[in-house]
């Protein structure tokens, strides 16, 4: 390229490049943003909370292969459901559900249930739907749905990782007895929630 052409077209590229310049930081900080509204999302509610270390609780006492599986279906199947909120797909009964998962998972740990492998994953399944449809729902405007996504199924990852450790005491009797108070707990609190959605 001639010297004559680079004068040219320098400051034409320079003035693209810095008008591009502040579209591309708002991407960027909306995705950041995006990333860390949906990470905040999960724990900004108690009934989700308790919803999702109940899972953790639940795997670690039902053991290999639950204590991974149940914990590894939920957050892929409450992306499925947050994708439907993402599109505006009406769900009926979200917050009811949510409730209830509380509520039944809850009740799960505190007697110890031990159903076939495909009937607990099937109930963690249908309960993270109502979870990913009410996270999907509530993406704030202006805000990446990709990286929310991303954040709220990080942020329930580490939600079952905290029920898991928590639920490993159910190696010791006192443990056991303790994870079926904390499934007491768990499953009182569904019953509050489930109390005022229905009030």
């Amino acid at each position: 390229m001639s010297a004559e052409r680079f004068r040219l077209r320098a400051p034409l590229s320079l003035s693209l490049l810095v008008a591009a310049w502040p579209a591309m930081a708002h991407v960027q900080q909306g995705q950041a943003a995006g990333f860390l509204t949906g990470l905040a999302h999960p724990v900004s509610g108690l009934d989700h909370v308790l919803a999702m270390v109940a899972v953790g609780l639940w795997g670690a006492q039902l053991g290999a292969p639950a204590l991974w599986l149940l914990p590894v279906t939920f957050p892929l199947v409450m992306a499925f459901g947050g994708f439907l909120g993402l599109l505006g797909i009406p769900l009926p009964g979200v917050e009811s559900g949510i409730a209830l998962s509380a509520l039944a998972l809850g009740l799960a740990v505190a007697t110890s249930w031990r159903p076939p492998l495909t009937v607990a994953a099937l109930l963690v399944g249908v309960f993270a739907v109502f979870h990913g449809h009410a996270h999907g729902t509530e993406l704030p405007a202006g805000q990446s749905g990709l990286t929310y996504s991303m954040g709220f199924v990080v942020a329930t990852g580490l939600l079952h990782l905290a029920g898991i450790g928590i639920g490993l005491m159910h190696r010791w009797p006192a443990g056991r007895a303790a994870l079926r108070v904390l499934g007491a707990g768990v499953a009182t609190g569904g019953l509050y929630f489930l109390w005022k959605v229905l009030a």
